[in-house]
């Protein structure tokens, strides 16, 4: 099969890398792709957003499968433009893909049909929400960007001033531009977090192994939100008989619900859970795998990865059997310094020799540039050092070896992937 990945990421790189373990990968592209990247596969100078670019070059290479990635052409539609041409791809349609473009349109949708989740309020005027807040003058309050803001659209207020300043700037400032037009205030809810994503043919579905993502910056869970700084799987939260749980009250509910909406679901399906002590409830869905939790998810993957995405893009995920590796993955992102704020490109990197450094790490690119023969940062998240062992701790130890073996200036990471409370 010849194959094409829309996006340029740390995931994009993880899923090249999956395929071309197939042998039924014969030609992999990536568009726009990146650094790293561009020494697996061929890239692509196509943006993930043109639709039209990504419809005409499937079409001239007569490509058996395009593999949509990212959130925003998802949202705008790119796999009804492909499915129109005739492509198969893989992710859900523009309708379907509103779980995650739309805050407000999931909260709804779980409201809708009993999926539990935190209670909120919906909010189209900055003033109403103010006043909503002064009046419930509950903290922690949870402030959400109602569409699509690179993962940091999320505000956790420990007080009014924080919560009137978050309204403020979503709503006024517009700094996560039309996202920021509704906002959704929900209640803050506690206990552990789990990453379950999900195959589903919208009949179908099929969790994957679990994963823990660290958001905030710093160590010790402090700092901003990041699009994630770390990722471990399994989540040592989530064991069989939550999973069960989870199938019954979330998963299969979930799919249920989008068919019922008349929106049926393909691609992958990310649910982001707490286990509160009422029991698990949603704190998000995203239309796609998420980034880093596909840098340790994918590696476990046992099944030829092209079998499975062509038998949810065919509708026949029933009949595909999909199994997993029992040993743990970490992933240490390295950012660049400044990160999630403003930040420096084109620093020199260096470290990345051709065997992957540490003995069994794997360094997935997010942010970078290949340059004669030299590999330069191009965005916030750098690299995604990864690897396997048969315990937790193991794939820590070997993922953190990877991370000493490179260097570039101002590099920044946590210190503490996989080892913090809750």
């Amino acid at each position: 099969m010849k194959l094409l990945v829309v996006g340029g990421g740390g995931r994009e790189h993880a899923i090249v890398r999956k395929l071309l373990e197939s042998p039924k990968a014969e030609k992999v592209y990536c568009a726009p792709g990146n650094g790293g990247i561009s020494c697996d596969a061929e890239c692509v100078n196509l943006s993930a957003m043109d639709t039209a670019g990504v419809v005409s070059f499937a079409k001239e290479k007569k490509l058996d499968l395009v593999f949509v990635a990212p959130d925003d052409p998802l949202a705008a539609g790119m796999v009804d433009a492909l499915e129109a041409a005739g492509i198969p791809a893989f992710g859900p349609r523009a309708n379907a893909a509103e779980i995650e473009s739309s805050k407000v349109f999931s909260k709804n949708l779980m409201k809708r049909y009993g999926i539990p989740t935190a209670g909120y309020e919906v909010f189209s005027a900055p003033q109403e929400a103010l006043a909503y807040l002064r009046a419930q003058d509950r903290y922690p309050a949870v402030i959400k960007a109602d569409g699509l803001a690179l993962g940091k659209g999320v505000i956790i207020a420990q007080d009014y001033a924080q919560a009137e300043q978050a309204v403020r700037s979503i709503m006024e400032d517009k700094v996560f531009g039309a996202s920021g037009n509704r906002v959704v205030i929900e209640e803050f809810l506690t206990g552990p977090e789990v990453s379950v994503l999900a195959f589903t043919d919208g009949k179908t579905i099929r969790p994957m192994v679990s994963s823990k993502d660290h958001k905030r910056a710093l160590d010790g869970d402090r700092g901003p939100n990041t699009g994630g700084m770390g990722t471990v799987s399994p989540n040592p939260h989530y064991d069989a008989a939550m999973a069960e749980r989870c199938m019954q009250t979330i998963f299969l509910p979930t799919v249920e619900a989008m068919n019922r909406e008349g929106r049926p679901f393909s691609g992958c399906l990310y649910f982001g859970l707490m286990l509160t002590p009422d029991g698990p409830k949603v704190i998000e869905y995203n239309s796609r795998f998420g980034d880093p939790e596909t840098q340790v998810v994918l590696p476990r993957l046992r099944t030829d990865f092209v079998d499975v995405i062509s038998a949810v893009a065919e509708g026949r995920l029933a009949d595909q059997p999909v199994e997993w590796s029992s040993q743990a993955a970490a992933c240490v992102v390295m950012a660049s310094g400044g990160y999630p704020g403003k930040y420096r490109k084109g620093v020199e990197i260096t470290g990345l020799d051709s065997a992957g450094q540490a003995p069994g790490v794997t360094v997935y690119h997010a942010g970078t540039v290949k340059q004669d023969g030299k590999f330069y940062t191009a965005g916030g998240r750098v690299l995604g050092v990864t690897a396997l062992g048969d315990t937790l701790d193991e794939a820590l130890a070997r993922a953190y070896e990877g991370v000493e073996r490179i260097r570039f200036d101002g590099a920044q990471w946590r210190t503490d992937i996989g080892r913090v409370k809750a």
